[in-house]
């Protein structure tokens, strides 16, 4: 079965190709900011972040993780070894010492039910930053009515546990981080922040 993910960024729709090419920009001009020379992509699906860094032959070394063997199969496909990637659970790494300079969560929050329970996991990760995406809520569950997609469920995508706007995704963040900079990346709301802070 294929992915909502796979779906997304293998979509010939050319709304969804222009939405998620303005996210795939933004999230490169992020990183650019940034200037990490690691990355961990963390719940990394099927690579399709990954290898648009890959593309972009920024200098970094990049690695992914993801609960599912599958979609880590497919990110290997895509990938080869311009990435290190592997089925990992990231209180794994985080327990074990583990660090990057940057840590990207994109589109993962929403589907988890104690998303508060991640910051610190992240917080233990990120050496100087975070780069975090989720739905910018109501707008997305809006474009799905449009285009007839979870009608039943009013838009909202059954796997989609907690919901934001961009107000409230900011605070959430800033409950752990310091926001740097929030590019406009319509329906989704990504946040560049600092770990100003990092746990020992």
């Amino acid at each position: 079965m294929t992915s909502g993910n796979k779906q997304k960024h293998e979509s010939r729709n050319p709304i969804q190709r222009a939405l998620i090419g303005n996210f795939t920009r933004s999230m490169l001009a992020m990183i650019a900011r940034a200037r990490p020379r690691s990355i961990l992509d963390l719940g990394c699906g099927e690579g399709f972040m990954l290898r648009a860094i890959a593309d972009a032959e920024l200098d970094v070394e990049l690695s992914g993780i993801d609960l599912s063997e599958p979609a880590i199969a497919d990110a290997r496909a895509r990938l080869g070894d311009r990435a290190t990637l592997r089925v990992r659970d990231a209180r794994e790494l985080a327990e074990h010492g583990e660090s990057y300079d940057m840590v990207m969560m994109l589109e993962v929050l929403e589907h988890l039910d104690d998303p508060a329970a991640m910051l610190p996991i992240l917080g233990r990760l990120a050496r100087s930053h975070v780069l975090l995406s989720v739905p910018w809520e109501p707008f997305f569950r809006g474009l799905n009515l449009l285009r007839g997609k979870n009608v039943r469920a009013l838009g909202n995508d059954p796997e989609h546990v907690q919901h934001w706007g961009r107000r409230s995704f900011t605070r959430f963040v800033e409950r752990r981080f310091q926001p740097l900079a929030s590019p406009p990346v319509f329906p989704w709301v990504m946040i560049l922040a600092a770990n100003e802070r990092p746990d020992p």
